[in-house]
């Protein structure tokens, strides 16, 4: 059976619309959603009944098969040996963008990944996210240093040598920015799941647990309760981080993503990987590692990255980001074609564990139905979620809410600004909403 068809989100900007009246929509089960979907997608007549009636025979003359084209009847090219491998020249469109609405300088910057153009839950390295405070640059690993001193019997520097003949581990974990959604608190309804939420990747991590590291120098793991981490970039990015997070072995000392060696942009030769904290704290070029007994509130941490609360206080610290989802398709941007049959698909992540429930609205939040999880389901890892769904033509509107193991559901922008009032930048996890026009064309809006 065909499904219906969607348009991939252009990179231009869509004004804002009004939200129309919706329709509750049933429970019911997966087998009997489809069984009544295409039945319901038969019975509208038009382009809906085609699809619900399968693909063309070939009595039907589609060109397409009867007509060998030149790569079924031809030589192909040659194997790739003296470069970098490249995706399709039909998926040019697919890639990082900076946002028009941000200033962006060549030292200070942001690009955001392609949500809605990925598939499962590993973002290419060539498509991951980028923040910088002081632009990137390509360290030589033969000149590169970790240093590891403070509260430590003997202090230590590791060559990048040293460190790739340690024992190693790989993992696979999200990292996404403070600031990821963090125009939506200014009511700025930006037009694609790439502008709103794609300061967020995942990646399989390679490197030391640091842990092995602070051993080999001799830590003083009873008195030392925080590390600091800082980065060799022109900004000296230094963040504290707790030992209680290190102790368990989560915090890496990685050189490795996803099967290669980091990108420049993404630190390379070596950068920090701090599970389910804030990117910010995950820092690049990675040069030094101390260890002391209480934060550090370096320029990094007691100036920026912090929400200013109702009450006036500064919410500092705040550094796990809580358990949050977006549907990526049918998102802001595209275009869905026909009426009839939809997979919704979305990704949702946990900064305190693995994702344990996603569930789906396609009223604007009056009913809920729980999506299917593809695995695995990881810690700290996004996780790709799918449901079916009819379109009958008419406007409605897209949600999804998640659930993490430790019982946190994710909030509404309502529920969220009760709490961090409306000054904030910094982690808004809040319930995203697409609004499905009559049209077809799919928006941005928020439901409070």
């Amino acid at each position: 059976m065909e499904r219906g068809r969607l348009r991939k989100a252009p990179e231009n900007f869509l004004d804002a619309a009004g939200v129309r009246t919706v329709f509750a929509e049933g429970k019911q089960g997966r087998r009997d959603f489809i069984r009544k979907a295409f039945a319901t997608a038969a019975a509208a007549g038009g382009a809906a009944a085609a699809a619900a009636q399968g693909a063309k025979s070939v009595g039907e003359g589609d060109p397409a098969i009867l007509n060998l084209p030149a790569h079924s009847t031809g030589l192909g090219q040659p194997v790739v040996t003296d470069g970098y491998g490249m995706p399709s020249k039909y998926e040019a469109n697919v890639q990082r963008r900076p946002s028009p609405g941000l200033t962006q300088t060549s030292q200070s910057s942001v690009s955001f990944a392609p949500l809605q153009s990925l598939f499962g839950i590993v973002t290419p390295n060539g498509l991951h996210f980028e923040r910088h405070h002081q632009g990137w640059w390509d360290v030589d690993p033969a000149q590169h240093r970790l240093m590891l001193n403070g509260m430590v019997k003997t202090p230590k520097v590791f060559t990048m040598d040293e460190l790739m003949r340690l024992p190693s581990v790989s993992r696979f974990h999200f990292i996404e920015c403070g600031a990821n959604t963090g125009m939506e608190w200014g009511n700025v309804a930006v037009p694609t799941v790439q502008y709103s939420h794609g300061m967020l990747s995942c990646s399989e991590f390679t490197g030391v647990p640091l842990i092995t590291l602070l051993e080999m120098a001799g830590a003083d793991l009873k008195g030392g309760k925080f590390v600091l981490a800082e980065g060799a970039d022109g900004s000296s990015m230094t963040r504290t981080i707790p030992m209680s997070l290190v102790t368990s072995g989560q915090v890496l000392v990685a050189y490795g993503q996803n099967g290669e060696m980091l990108r420049p942009e993404n630190g390379y030769p070596l950068r920090l990987v701090v599970p389910g904290v804030q990117g910010v704290s995950w820092v690049k070029y990675l040069r030094r590692i101390e260890l002391g007994d209480q934060p550090w509130a370096t320029k990094d941490e007691a100036i920026h990255y912090v929400d200013l609360l109702p009450d006036g206080t500064h919410r500092q610290y705040s550094s796990i980001q809580e358990c949050k989802s977006v549907i990526t398709t049918p998102s802001g941007g595209q275009v869905l074609l026909d009426k009839g049959f939809y997979s919704i698909s979305g990704l949702a992540w946990s900064g305190r564990g693995k994702v344990r429930q996603v569930d789906v609205s396609a009223d604007g939040g009056r009913n809920w139905r729980t999506a299917r999880l593809e695995t695995p389901v990881m810690d700290r890892c996004l996780t790709r979620f799918n449901i079916d769904w009819v379109w009958d033509g008419k406007a409605t509107m897209l949600m999804s809410r998640a659930t993490d193991e430790t019982g946190y559901v994710q909030p509404s922008m309502r529920q969220l600004r009760e709490v961090r009032g409306t000054r904030s930048i910094y982690h808004n996890n809040a319930i995203q909403t697409w609004l499905v026009q009559e049209n077809g064309e799919v928006k941005n809006v928020q439901v409070s």
